[in-house]
């Protein structure tokens, strides 16, 4: 019975041990994902919401009053600059056309015959046979069919320009939009659009900027507001970037008082036909040929009641946390404007389980992390 007490309490001694060594026994340091603070290009970037606008675009009418002919295009065709697109019954104006012709030609007869009888009037006033009251009357006569002659002219050139507006040409190359009007319908001056013709090759995009992102662009850049070195580029409905960039080509002369805006234009050569007339897009606006900062990922801020702040791994693998004055952000990056060097490690995944002063076991985050999205 005794040897038994003593087995027992043997064995409670020991269980009892290593219970205690288990408890001494510390916890592996956390592991978290760090990355090295380095250079980076962070342009300042704006973003204005824009109107694409095509650099021609006509709206074909008719000029004159006629029955519709047939089309000579479909909806959405290429056109040619001159192309016929449209026909208006010819007859009637060719007529008048016709009409004008023989009373040009009456009038030249009858100038003619006013030259011959001034001649005559003129010889025998000469050899004292004639009267001078004769001579003024066949002269007035001579003006007289001069201005008939004129006249005609002038009638025949209005039927001949009326004439041809029977033909409707597109005055620009682009694209032809929706038909509003079929054939053998009766058209003319009040009959509204027929057809909308837009050269959408190259496109514009107008948008407005406040007088302050003006004078920060200029100061920031020292040059003319339209002479920015900027990459404009357009972001279009589905969040993705345009391929082509465009130029800035023109700052309004005047300011909108009721914005205090100014409407700046940009050029695109819209090669696709990913940019419509009226289409509402965003523009992008990215500073050109500006110095490298320091940049860290955006995972890696943090902000408390104080400000925002990082979690720098330092010597000894110890946890320091450090104040930092953000600046720019784009891409999953933000650069660091103060409270951070190059070659500072920093951590981008773990945060939450760390506090200042901990020792961690920090590992290299992955490309996946590290690189801009």
């Amino acid at each position: 019975m005794k040897t038994w007490h003593l087995m027992a309490a043997t064995l409670l001694a020991s269980t009892t041990f290593h219970s205690q060594g288990q408890a001494q026994q510390s916890p592996p340091p956390p592991a978290v994902l760090v990355e090295t603070v380095e250079p980076h290009v962070l342009a300042p970037q704006h973003e204005f919401i824009g109107r694409a606008a095509a650099v021609d675009k006509v709206d074909l009418r008719a000029r004159v009053q006629g029955f519709l002919g047939p089309r000579s295009f479909a909806d959405g065709d290429p056109i040619k600059q001159g192309q016929v697109l449209f026909t208006i019954e010819r007859e009637p104006y060719q007529a008048v056309v016709d009409q004008k012709t023989a009373q040009r030609d009456s009038a030249n007869a009858a100038l003619a015959n006013a030259d011959l009888q001034l001649r005559r009037a003129s010889e025998l006033l000469r050899s004292s046979t004639g009267t001078q009251a004769t001579y003024d009357q066949r002269m007035s006569e001579q003006l007289q069919a001069k201005a008939a002659v004129a006249d005609a002219e002038a009638q025949l050139r209005d039927a001949t320009i009326k004439l041809s507006y029977t033909e409707i040409r597109s005055p620009i190359a682009g694209r032809a939009g929706r038909s509003a009007v079929s054939p053998g319908n009766l058209v003319g001056p009040d009959s509204g659009v027929l057809v909308t013709v837009v050269n959408e090759q190259p496109m514009r995009v107008l948008f407005a900027v406040t007088q302050r992102e003006l004078l920060d662009a200029r100061r920031n850049t020292g040059s003319a507001a339209n002479q920015t070195p900027f990459s404009v580029r357009v972001r279009l409905a589905d969040g993705s970037l345009l391929d082509e960039k465009g130029t800035l080509d023109f700052i309004d002369v005047q300011v909108d008082a009721r914005t205090d805006g100014q409407t700046v234009r940009a050029v695109f050569p819209n090669a696709k036909l990913m940019l419509t007339d009226g289409q509402t897009v965003r523009v992008v606006l990215e500073q050109e040929k500006v110095a490298a900062v320091l940049a860290i990922q955006q995972a890696a801020l943090a902000i408390d009641q104080t400000g925002p702040y990082v979690f720098v791994v330092g010597a000894g693998n110890k946890v320091e946390q450090r104040r930092v004055r953000p600046g720019v952000s784009r891409n999953g990056l933000v650069s660091i404007e103060d409270g951070l060097k190059q070659g500072d490690k920093i951590i981008v995944q773990g945060q939450q389980r760390v506090r200042p002063g901990m020792v961690v076991a920090p590992q290299p985050a992955p490309a996946a992390i590290t690189a801009p999205r």
